[in-house]
């Protein structure tokens, strides 16, 4: 068991998809607070936002087998086809289901507005992506992994 947390811990693309990650979720707190005039760290975790921090790490994940695997091998077309599914997820799906908690939201504020000491339940809306967020997130995570094999050399052996 030992070996296996030293070996993770010398993963270079790992460490990269890793990193991609958490600079993006940076930059979501920097946007946030550009925009609204307010620091939160919650923007931090919380899903949505600019750039697509899912967008980052899956991308750069990818682009970083490809560079060590080679673009034409199996493990890219792998990678990359989730790729694909977690960034159609994060603005299709997801967001699908972060407009429909704005609708309901709003039905049930109607709805308790004839009961003011009923308890409300209020869901959460900012769940997914716009396109934009999801390809800024993707070309960021391309751009994280290419300017670390150019400055990190990195090798699996």
């Amino acid at each position: 068991m030992k070996v296996i947390y030293k070996d993770i811990f010398r993963n270079g693309i790992l460490g990269i998809a890793l990193f991609s990650y958490i600079f993006s979720c940076i930059i979501k707190v920097v946007f946030f607070y550009i925009k609204e005039k307010k620091f939160s760290m919650k923007k931090f975790w919380e899903p949505g936002g600019m750039p697509s921090s899912h967008s980052a790490l899956v991308m750069s994940l990818s682009t970083s087998v490809g560079k060590i695997r080679g673009f034409d091998s199996l493990d890219f077309a792998m990678i990359f086809v989730i790729s694909l599914i977690v960034m159609y997820d994060a603005s299709g799906v997801r967001r699908a289901a972060g407009q429909q908690a704005t609708v309901i939201n709003k039905i049930v504020e109607a709805w308790y507005e004839s009961d003011p000491f009923e308890k409300r339940i209020k869901l959460k809306e900012l769940l997914g992506h716009t396109p934009l967020e999801v390809l800024a997130g993707a070309i960021f995570g391309v751009v994280v992994a290419v300017l670390s094999f150019r400055f990190i050399p990195l090798t699996i052996g």
